[in-house]
């Protein structure tokens, strides 16, 4: 028998549960602000939902099987694939655009470091039917405010901008072959992590010329508006009477932000292409300032994944923030709530007599919404009212013989440290209006 949960896997106790309870209730809270509706999928999928937009490289990091009906299937890694065959089933039936977001756990079957499980869950925020900079600048609106929803800052993170559109532009214009495009993201993707060597050495065997090698780099310096402008205007002198690159709609995305008082969160940064093959423009990536985590959130433009997958042609952009690493940074920046145990009222009873009105008051106090607790074993009255000190109780109500036979108990604010004799058919309205629940 294993005494211990698997490698990667979390138990939740009870302190561990309140930061992801406080974690899920501000992922609701700030997607209900925009408007966004709640749904889910089944943890449990075809496997080729996953190697169809992934290829079988996928599967070494997947939990998979085969299931009694002969099936292959695997726990869900990501959400994106679920969402997309999900509104493709009802596709027509749906108002546009769809503003969706689920917190799925996903499975990875991978190497466990800081920030990174074999389990997480995760919030996924996807704007479907509706393309263009401004429903790219909402949904990157809707992954700050979130952070922000927990406390965080512009000091505590930024939110890196690329647009793999731009990027493909410039590999069009250059004569890039798909496996030079494809070897070149990848280069991309992984420069902050590989030495320069190394990724010259894999450009290099890509086929990429002197010239073509020069302009990944080049790219990768675009770190601002004025930088990707220059580029861009560069770029007009390519011969064949070919447009400039498309980085208009990029800008107008960022003046979007701007204008939603945003722009001090956002850094340019071409750097950021995000692994996945299926996006199609821009992609962005959330960081602490300080850079010491994983990417807290990552997302983008997908406009043919659901095409793909389900035959219906919808323009989508969205992100997904895990719940690992942005639990890492809040301990981090000290803005997780402390967790207190707490209960409204604890009832104490000082004689066998007592425990039948104890039991009665218990049972009307509950049915009016307040949090109750009492001793489920006999024991003194200190004992009792130790253990409501150990539950955080606002109240302790003490039913005793003397004041049973007056009709009344004690009522002990252990906070004011103040104590009342109150009637016992006033004590549901006395204690609703000292913990404030309303009627």
């Amino acid at each position: 028998m294993q005494a211990k949960a698997l490698p990667g896997f979390r138990d939740f106790y009870p302190e561990d549960f309140a930061l992801r309870s406080h974690i899920f209730e501000t992922w609701r809270r700030v997607a209900g602000r925009y408007g966004f509706e709640e749904y889910d999928g089944p943890p449990l999928e075809s496997l080729d939902l996953y190697t169809a937009k992934s290829g079988d490289e996928i599967v070494g990091q997947l939990y998979n099987f085969v299931d009694k009906g002969d099936r292959a299937v695997a726990l869900r890694p990501e959400m994106t694939p679920s969402l997309a065959r999900m509104v493709a089933a009802r596709a027509n039936g749906l108002k546009k655009p769809i503003r969706w977001f689920s917190i799925p756990q996903l499975f990875r079957y991978e190497r466990q470091q800081r920030g990174r499980l074999r389990e997480h869950f995760q919030l996924n925020c996807d704007l479907i039917g509706e393309a263009g900079p401004a429903a790219d600048a909402e949904i990157i609106a809707l992954a700050i405010d979130t952070l922000r929803g927990l406390g965080l800052t512009e000091e505590n993170f930024k939110v890196r901008i690329g647009d793999r559109a731009i990027l493909d532009w410039f590999f069009l214009v250059d004569g890039f072959t798909n496996e030079q495009r494809g070897a070149a993201l990848q280069v991309i993707d992984k420069l902050e992590r590989t030495p320069p060597e190394a990724s010259l050495s894999r450009l290099s065997a890509a086929g990429l010329s002197v010239q073509q090698t020069a302009l990944v780099f080049e790219l990768v310096e675009v770190r601002s508006r004025k930088s990707l402008e220059a580029l861009s205007a560069k770029a007009g002198s390519y011969p064949d009477g070919r447009a400039k690159a498309p980085a208009a709609e990029f800008l107008r995305t960022l003046d979007a932000l701007d204008s939603m008082g945003l722009g001090g969160f956002v850094e340019v940064d071409f750097g950021i292409v995000r692994g996945l093959a299926y996006y199609t423009g821009i992609v962005f990536e959330l960081f602490d300032a300080g850079k010491t985590l994983r990417a807290i959130c990552g997302g983008g433009r997908y406009d043919n994944l659901v095409g793909a997958i389900g035959g219906v042609d919808l323009p989508c952009v969205g992100f997904g923030m895990g719940d690992v690493v942005l639990g890492e940074l809040l301990k981090d920046r000290g803005l997780i709530p402390p967790h207190r145990p707490s209960i409204d009222v604890f009832l104490a009873a000082i004689g066998d007599d007592d425990q039948p009105i104890l039991l009665r008051l218990a049972h009307d106090l509950r049915n009016a919404g307040i949090r109750v607790e009492y001793s489920l074993g006999s024991g003194a009255v200190g004992k009792q009212l130790k253990l409501a000190d150990a539950r955080n109780a606002r109240l302790a109500v003490v039913i005793g013989p003397d004041d049973r036979a007056k009709g009344e108990v004690q009522v002990k604010d252990l906070v004011a440290k103040t104590q009342v004799a109150v009637p016992l058919s006033d004590l549901v309205l006395n204690v609703k209006s000292i913990v404030g629940l309303k009627d």
